[in-house]
């Protein structure tokens, strides 16, 4: 029986943005999660499509993304999806965190990222607000 893989959508309208979150994370973010793919965007019409069809488990979102940020895309996502995907957002100053809670987003990351924190983050949000089954070994 294979274990179902985690989709991640990652956010952001600079490619190499996309690319640093997705290195920080890592393909399996703790070693009692399975095994994730993502799904890389960047436009908010691509975050919309993915979201209502229902094709990611977790969001991560560039705060600082033009023309629309993460911080603002997590608010209306979240005030607007029924059962919307538990959404991190990633920030380029740690003053900007308070931002996050306005954006009602589950969780922040600061750039530069810090691999360890980026994937405990994540892995933290994965246990809390998706049903996933745990993977050992």
């Amino acid at each position: 029986m294979s274990t179902p893989t985690t989709k991640i959508l990652v956010f952001s309208h600079r490619p190499e943005v996309r690319e640093t979150i997705i290195t920080a994370v890592g393909r399996r973010p703790a070693p009692d999660l399975g095994k994730v793919d993502y799904i890389e965007v960047g436009t908010i019409a691509e975050v919309l499509y993915e979201v209502d069809n229902g094709n990611a488990d977790l969001l991560i979102l560039d705060g600082e993304a033009q023309p629309t940020g993460g911080m603002g895309l997590s608010r209306q996502l979240k005030n607007e999806i029924t059962d919307c995907p538990p959404i991190v957002v990633s920030v380029r100053r740690r003053d900007d965190r308070w931002l996050a809670t306005w954006s009602q987003a589950d969780a922040v990351v600061v750039h530069p990222l810090d691999p360890l924190a980026a994937a405990e983050t994540v892995a933290e949000v994965l246990r809390t607000a998706v049903s996933l089954p745990v993977v050992r070994g």
